[in-house]
């Protein structure tokens, strides 16, 4: 592994160890580190070091995809510049999200891995025939803030052949996934098979697991053609002592208390169990993820596949009563986003889904109670609809939270649904 910091103060024996360890754990090809402070750091980075590489400029994106904070990554990030006034720049091209459960191409499709990569293909051609052409083509191994998709096997190698073919560059965003969160692998990237390699590959959050750390590694050939423009790579703090430390310490935890043997025991138990509440409860739509990483899709109907907005922001409001953190994402945020910490035990799971169950269990009852009031009623009236009966189950009295300007600023009341978002009567 070599190392491409030109802050030669802070060079010291923890950071060359730092550097081989992270080294062991890539593929061979991906032999050059770059350290940052934090993922949006090394994604700018990443998107430096892959315009620099052909002098190309555009970059192919995901749709509902998120990359980091920085100016240079909200304009690659769907999640955040379609909620806000900032208009698609010129140089970003948006490939549909391979969802096979409610993309455009889904599970009953003979080849999805193909049409979505096909997708990217469309895209490739589009722009060069408008005169532009592809620096990179920029994806989590796993889309996290998309719905906890997980992309169909053959979908990454038949993108890197397309982009490739296009003088661009495939970056890995590993920063929410990597570092054995899988369990069956160190690294997300590596469950698509031993062919596909990125070129770049981005790292970040449990690098430091609170510290500050981060890191970009990428091939001799990039990191040679980044240096031979004459603009040194400095960063005051990447790569310090302290951080190095801390990072080591990370790698010692993983490996001696086999955390990354726990993604997989633990979360094929609880993979197990969220798919037995599934059975019971209508509103689980979807189950889906690997180790440690799953999201549940929540749906009013399953048919249909009609994303449950408000049900999942009422139950992520509901588990927090009951000390369990959980968020909703994806386009509709209707996605459960189950991501715990790596020492995530057997016992932390079964309490987890226990609370779960016993909130879906609610929530039915009270959809059910209220609708089969509403058909009793044998009045000249117009009958209320099942939703109308959810909207007031979930009613309690509580201030619209639309009109708490830090719910809003947050995301967390984006549609006019948001009413629906109040807490079940208890």
């Amino acid at each position: 592994m070599e190392l491409l910091n030109t802050n030669s103060r802070f060079l010291h024996d923890n950071i060359v160890e730092y550097a081989k360890r992270l080294s062991a754990t890539l593929p061979d090809r991906l032999s050059v580190c770059y350290f940052t402070n934090s993922g949006s750091e090394a994604n700018d980075l990443a998107l430096r070091l892959a315009r620099q590489f052909r002098g190309h400029q555009d970059v192919i994106t995901l749709d509902h995809a998120y990359h980091g904070h920085l100016s240079s990554l909200i304009e690659i990030s769907p999640y955040k510049f379609q909620k806000g006034k900032d208009v698609k720049k010129e140089f970003v091209h948006v490939a549909p999200a391979p969802d096979t459960y409610r993309g455009k191409y889904r599970e009953d499709h003979t080849d999805p891995a193909s049409a979505y990569a096909d997708e990217v293909k469309k895209i490739i051609d589009e722009t060069h025939n408008s005169g532009r052409k592809i620096a990179a083509f920029i994806a989590e191994s796993m889309q996290s803030c998309g719905g906890q998709i997980i992309p169909p096997a053959g979908y990454f190698q038949k993108v890197a052949e397309y982009v490739h073919g296009a003088g661009g560059v495939f970056i890995a965003d590993e920063v929410q996934v990597g570092f054995g969160r899988v369990g069956t692998h160190f690294w997300s990237f590596q469950m698509f098979g031993e062919d596909f390699v990125p070129d770049i590959v981005t790292m970040g959050k449990p690098m430091g697991n609170g510290h500050p750390v981060a890191c970009v590694v990428t091939t001799k050939e990039i990191a040679e053609a980044f240096s031979s423009s004459g603009m040194e790579y400095f960063n005051t703090y990447g790569g310090n002592p302290v951080s190095s430390a801390v990072g080591l310490a990370i790698l010692d935890v993983i490996e001696n208390e086999d955390l990354q043997g726990n993604a997989t025991r633990v979360g094929n138990y609880l993979t197990k169990l969220l798919n037995k509440q599934k059975a019971k409860h209508t509103l689980i739509g979807d189950i889906r993820g690997v180790g440690l990483f799953i999201g549940i899709d929540l749906v009013k109907d399953h048919q249909e596949r009609t994303p449950a907005t408000a049900e999942a922001q009422h139950i992520i409001y509901k588990m927090k009563e009951k000390r369990v953190l959980l968020s909703a994402d994806g386009p509709h945020r209707n996605v459960l986003k189950i991501k715990p910490p790596m020492c995530f035990t057997e016992e932390d799971a079964k309490f987890m889904v226990d609370q779960l169950d016993e909130i879906l269990t609610g929530l039915e009852e009270a959809v059910g109670a209220k609708t089969e009031s509403v058909i009793s009623e044998n009045t000249p009236r117009r009958t209320k609809m099942p939703e109308e009966a959810h909207s007031e189950s979930l009613s309690d009295g509580s201030p619209d939270p639309r009109e708490n300007p830090s719910l809003k600023r947050n995301g967390l009341c984006t549609d006019k649904h948001s009413l629906l978002s109040k807490r079940l009567k208890t």
